[in-house]
């Protein structure tokens, strides 16, 4: 009976979130949705992808941010040569500030790194004890695999070390098997995207494949990382150089699988990352790196491995990121968890509020034998709302007003105020300017 209390408990939670949360979603017609009965996108945007926005209209992170260019921190060092990537941003994983950014807000296809994603979404609502039995479904998934096979016995843990290491499809189709099914994953993941105030990110599949209408951006691949690096379980992952997958008699051997992020064992401090690459998405890449107790992350999208792989310009940004001074006053912000209202007031002249539940709300993990009941799905849902409320952070920030342009496409940010005041390659952008 305890069982049944608390999923009556879980589902009487997810039907709370509903009222407060879903009902505005649904009305406001600013919310992208992904169409997986649409055909496949195959190549990249022909020109630049669709540009996001805050429900109400507004940028999120500050009005510097609503370029499809490139804004850079007054008075920090020249950029590096050689970024090429399409959308890319730069940003102090501790204070938020956005440091550095070009089309911060495009919504350009995430291939793998929507993983990220799907870890922040299921790590804290399933058991990583519990033993998850392959299928002839996960066997065939399309895109990369890790090498489940139908009869293998995997622990949840063993499968998200398989979807960061090895990027496996077949693991995330495991997971979502074992949160409630495909659907329901997708949903708890748009969720998590929208209590981060990730409203470019539209989940259409876990694994990342290619689906009409899924998009995140540099800004929002930026939140999500920053969470899974605050968070010391989701972080481990991240971090993990190699992991031993079992032994299935008579169907494979057992062998050893390796974290595919290129920057782990060679930039210092790195604290973890996460590839991606598909025919329309091209190469994309999130990371984050910590020095002298400071935290950097760095998102890009849309790029070729030619002249630089995806990491390899994210390594450039890293250490020009570094070499900003501590303390520079960003272009614009990372928002907190909640902080922006997920949809804009009926009245005009009435505040939006963000409903939040309560840090405290239900996110343990669901046992094995309660993964049969009806109410799982809304248990699920019930607790990716809880995961964004327990990433909130302690600072709140304020949304800048829109600065004037200089008149070269670069927007200048206000004035800083005193300490104390309050598969051929092909080019996907051009070399980056500065401002002057």
């Amino acid at each position: 009976m305890g069982r049944w209390r608390r999923l009556v408990r879980l589902a009487a939670a997810f039907v709370l979130v509903g009222v407060v949360t879903a009902a505005p979603a649904v009305a406001d017609d600013r919310r992208p949705t992904a169409d997986p009965s649409a055909p496949t996108p195959t190549s990249p945007y022909p020109g630049r992808p669709p540009q996001g926005s805050a429900p109400d209209g507004g940028t999120v992170g500050g009005e510097d941010l609503d370029t499809r260019g490139l804004v850079v921190a007054d008075d920090a060092p020249p950029l590096p040569d050689g970024i090429t990537a399409a959308g890319w941003l730069v940003a102090d994983a501790g204070t938020g500030a956005v440091l550095a950014a070009r089309d911060p807000h495009g919504r350009y296809y995430p291939a793998s790194t929507l993983k990220t994603l799907t870890l922040l979404t299921l790590a804290p609502l399933l058991d990583p004890a519990r033993v998850v039995v392959g299928t002839v479904e996960d066997e065939n998934v399309e895109g990369s695999r890790v090498g489940l096979v139908a009869g293998g016995q995997y622990p949840v843990a063993l499968l998200f070390q398989a979807l960061v290491l090895q990027s496996g499809n077949d693991a995330a189709h495991a997971l979502a098997r074992t949160a409630g099914g495909v659907d329901v994953t997708v949903a708890a993941m748009n969720e998590t995207a929208e209590g981060l105030g990730a409203f470019d990110t539209v989940a259409g599949s876990p694994s990342g494949l290619d689906v009409a209408g899924q998009s995140s951006s540099p800004y929002d691949l930026a939140l999500i990382f920053r969470a899974l690096v605050a968070n010391p379980a989701t972080a481990a992952y991240l971090t993990t150089p190699t992991a031993q997958m079992p032994e299935v008699p008579g169907r494979s051997p057992g062998y050893q699988i390796q974290n595919q992020n290129p920057l782990l064992a060679s930039y210092p401090g790195n604290l973890g990352g996460k590839t991606g690459f598909t025919d329309a998405a091209r190469h994309t890449f999130v990371t984050a790196a910590e020095r002298n107790g400071r935290r950097l992350v760095v998102s890009v999208m849309a790029t070729e491995n030619v002249p630089l792989r995806a990491a390899d310009q994210a390594a450039l940004l890293l250490d020009w990121g570094f070499a900003v001074p501590a303390g520079t006053e960003g272009v614009g912000e990372l928002v907190d968890p909640g902080e922006v209202p997920v949809s804009a007031p009926a009245d005009a002249s009435a505040p939006a509020t963000r409903h939040v539940p309560s840090a405290a709300a239900p996110t343990a993990a669901v046992p094995a034998d309660e993964q049969s009941s009806p109410w799982v799905p809304a248990a699920l849902a019930a607790g990716a709302v809880a995961v964004v409320a327990g990433t909130v952070l302690s600072r709140r920030r304020a949304v800048r007003p829109a600065p004037p342009s200089d008149g070269t496409g670069v927007r200048r940010p206000p004035p800083r105020r005193p300490p104390g005041e309050g598969t051929a390659p092909r080019s996907s952008g051009g070399s980056p300017s500065r401002r002057p």
